[in-house]
């Protein structure tokens, strides 16, 4: 694969600029990324519980096809009009209240055109996955 050509002050400088919907809210921070993988937290809040007391679904498929754009990125430089073309997410336990969501992603192959990645989802401290996800990432050309 390639080495970063994006590096963490330029990722968060970047979408705050392009992306502000999904990254000024200031509850997503971008721990790690180095052109193969990404280190993501969304801090806990109550508006990522729905009815039962668990993580909601929307909140885990949000943050996981945002931290495969932050490793797509990485891995690419700022090409913006990068966009999802496929996200498959399982379910695999409940996400846990009070607990930040964690994301970890890795690309897994990146062509010319498409890049195809995995993101696995923690709940605070915990091994275990609460969710696993596989995505592909379209790439405009330049």
């Amino acid at each position: 694969m390639t080495h970063a050509r994006m590096g963490v002050g330029e990722l968060e400088e970047f979408l705050q600029r392009e992306f502000p919907q999904a990254f000024s809210h200031g509850d997503i921070s971008i721990e790690t990324a180095d052109g193969r993988t990404s280190l993501l937290r969304q801090r806990y809040s109550d508006r990522m519980l729905r009815p039962g007391g668990t993580v909601s679904g929307p909140t885990l498929m949000a943050l996981a096809d945002f931290a495969m754009y932050v490793v797509l990125l990485s891995a690419i430089g700022p090409v913006a009009l990068a966009v999802t073309t496929n996200l498959n997410i399982n379910f695999l336990r409940k996400g846990q209240p009070g607990q930040d969501v964690v994301a970890v992603a890795k690309l897994l192959k990146l062509g010319r055109r498409l890049a195809v990645g995995e993101v696995t989802l923690l709940s605070g401290t915990s091994p275990d996955p609460i969710a696993h996800v596989t995505s592909t990432y379209s790439i405009p050309v330049a």
